[in-house]
């Protein structure tokens, strides 16, 4: 197969991609809207049937809010989850759809059109490996299924709260503290258990994450 390949429909793009969903070894990862993304119920069961069938390593899944749209979406990501794969819930929608093979093979969802559905098909290593960083930023930031399902949200106090506002202004930490009439090393230490609170690895991820639970206000 050439680079970089587009199909419209479905059937093309399983007919397509027939031998790489068999023959995952590593890690599948997939980025969607919904779980209507990538093709009729028929096609997207026989695609997890050959995934299934193979010796993947690792599966990752990555939805938008809406995926939890109806009970019957919500019971289908569950049971993903008790089958083994992770499965996050994005802030807001995604604004790109991927399947990520083994990052040798991606597929990119496009816009319908009239005659379906048009797919990008790629084996260009500099376009997966784009597309998979995209992919890692936003998994990063997502939320795990089951804690989005039960709504948990850290719990900020008055203080941490203004901490977080004073990160988001972007003031620098001597101008932050000052502000707030903290020392610099007791500011620096309210950031730093912040982030433990979020579960974040930077200060950016703890603005990305607070937003997304809904506590940056």
């Amino acid at each position: 197969m050439a680079d970089i390949v587009t199909i419209r429909g479905d059937l093309e793009l399983l007919a397509r991609t027939e031998h790489v969903f068999s023959s995952v070894h590593e890690e599948f990862i997939c980025a969607a809207r919904d779980l209507n993304t990538w093709s009729r119920p028929e096609a997207r069961q026989a695609a997890g049937d050959r995934l299934r069938s193979s010796e993947t390593q690792q599966v990752r899944k990555l939805f938008s809010p809406a995926s939890l749209a109806d009970e019957h979406s919500r019971e289908h990501l569950s049971e993903l989850v008790d089958k083994g794969a992770r499965v996050r819930i994005a802030a807001t929608a995604l604004p790109h759809e991927t399947i990520i093979i083994d990052r040798r093979f991606a597929i990119l969802a496009g816009l319908n059109t009239p005659g379906g559905r048009e797919y990008t098909l790629t084996t260009a290593p500099t376009l997966i490996g784009n597309v998979y960083a995209l992919f890692e930023a936003a998994w990063e930031t997502a939320t795990d299924l089951q804690a989005f399902l039960r709504g948990e949200h850290p719990q900020l106090d008055t203080e941490s709260r203004t901490v977080l506002r004073a990160l988001g202004s972007g003031a620098t930490d001597e101008k932050a503290a000052r502000e707030l009439g903290m020392s610099l090393r007791t500011y620096r230490r309210r950031v730093a258990a912040l982030l433990d609170t979020l579960d974040a690895g930077s200060r950016f991820q703890a603005g990305v994450r607070a937003g997304e639970l809904g506590l940056s206000g």
